[in-house]
């Protein structure tokens, strides 16, 4: 443990005592199959045996600062909280197609095969469970390797079934559940979402309202497990699921992996406004192949991806307090999928500004991406830090995890942070806190320090 700060607030205290993180850890991947999952995993176990290291993991590789600047005393934050080691993670999960991580990340084609080579014995001991499903939700995928059930109640049990069960034979001792499947179309949330007994009753009636990964969140809080959801689709975010948790003391977090272009803009937009510089519009467009673009190719899905893209600026540049600058922009955002490109995403964005006395400018970006590459270090970070929050006693939405997502999830009758830089300082302020560190706020005390 690093030495800490020994001058601390008066009215700081730890937020609580922090159980330590023993035995192995269950990590539960609903789309287990796809290219960010069998990502994660084969790069995990390639971390595991040395082949390769954990860049984009703020759990990995981040520091965090304690005490004054003249301390200078930054440990690594694995250094700093108790985390699960990343040698302790255990892997399963449901797939609706039945190939093992092996078969799967090769058709993926986002790692190398000579990599995968070298992980097959133990990629192919991983092989996915049958997953809820159902065409109405992701009308662009087919897949046979599905369980049935009357109802969605009756899912809903066989997927805790399958948790208990792994849970038992695999030996782990925590479970954290991050949703990796695909996008689903357009749901709002409704009546049947408002309140736990709403929301079970229309799962014994199959509602149209309640999508699989509705079901993946419910079994998972009600077994205690944290759960993300790594999509821009309704799942844990409603009334319903909300209260469970809290009521089964369950972190909660989402939604949308920040990845590629929608993280370039929670980097620039913040820094045009820090300036006052002006927009008048933003056009993004991208093209991308793998299973989440052919998704994302069906109008129904890509309504979702869209209502979360589309959020980002609004609330980044808050209109309603610079109407001169930021009340009549026009924002577009495509998507189109493109076979050949597999998961070497093209984002373009042209970005038109302007500035002093109303002189135009213009900004280009063209972000040549892999967005399984970005997404599998979140994976990583949110399983370690979901898994911290449940010994730590957090439950509910957990806010400071707010950087990983495009549309974060927050408390009733307040808007997101979607401001990278400001949700990096609230994740760390959160561990300072939990620790009972002082919070870093930079309002200039090492200057007095001096004065």
């Amino acid at each position: 443990m690093a030495t800490t700060s020994k001058k601390k607030t008066k009215t700081l205290k730890k937020s609580n005592n922090i159980a330590p993180p023993k035995g192995k850890l269950g990590v539960l991947l609903p789309g287990m199959g796809g290219a960010v999952s069998t990502t994660f995993i084969a790069g995990v176990e390639a971390i595991k045996a040395g082949l390769g290291k954990p860049i984009g993991s703020l759990t990995q590789l981040g520091t965090i600062r304690i005490g004054k600047r003249t301390e200078k005393n930054s440990p690594l934050i694995k250094d700093f909280m108790p985390l699960a080691n990343i040698e302790d993670l255990v892997f399963a999960g449901w797939d609706i197609f039945p190939d093992n991580c092996y078969e799967a990340a090769t058709k993926a084609g986002v790692l190398d095969k000579s990599l995968l080579s070298d992980l097959k014995e133990t990629l192919e001991e991983t092989t996915p469970m049958t997953a809820v499903f159902s065409r109405k939700y992701v009308k662009n995928l087919d897949g046979k390797h599905l369980k049935k059930g009357k109802t969605k109640m009756d899912l809903a049990e066989q997927l805790i079934d399958d948790i208990k069960t792994f849970k038992k034979e695999s030996g782990v001792d925590r479970l954290v559940m991050v949703w990796c499947g695909s996008t689903e179309v357009f749901i709002q949330a409704s009546k049947v979402h408002s309140t736990i007994k709403s929301f079970e009753d229309g799962m014994k009636n199959n509602h149209p309202a309640i999508a699989p990964s509705m079901i993946y969140a419910y079994a998972a809080i009600k077994c205690g497990v944290p759960y993300a959801n790594g999509a821009p689709n309704l799942s844990a975010d409603i009334p319903a699921l909300d209260k469970l948790a809290k009521q089964k003391k369950v972190p909660i977090s989402g939604k949308d992996f920040k990845t590629g272009q929608t993280l370039m803009k929670t980097i620039l937009a913040p820094g045009l406004k820090s300036r006052m510089i002006g927009l008048n519009g933003w056009f993004s467009t991208n093209i991308l192949g793998n299973r989440d673009g052919e998704v994302l190719d069906d109008p129904y899905s890509f309504k979702t991806k869209e209502e979360s893209k589309l959020s980002v600026l609004e609330h980044l540049f808050q209109p309603d307090l610079y109407p001169d600058l930021y009340s009549n922009y026009y924002h577009k955002v495509r998507i189109n999928y493109y076979p050949p490109r597999g998961d070497a995403k093209e984002a373009w964005d042209n970005i038109d500004i302007f500035g002093w006395l109303n002189y135009p400018m213009q900004i280009k970006i063209n972000f040549l991406c892999r967005d399984s590459i970005l997404a599998a270090p979140i994976v990583l970070d949110l399983v370690i830090f979901l898994d911290l929050a449940s010994r730590a006693g957090l439950h509910g939405i957990q806010e400071w995890l707010s950087f990983y997502f495009k549309s974060p999830m927050h408390a009733e009758n307040l808007y997101p942070e979607h401001d990278v830089f400001i949700q990096l300082m609230k994740l760390k302020n959160t561990l300072r806190y939990l620790q009972g560190e002082e919070l870093i706020t930079h309002l200039g005390l090492d200057y007095y320090d001096f004065a």
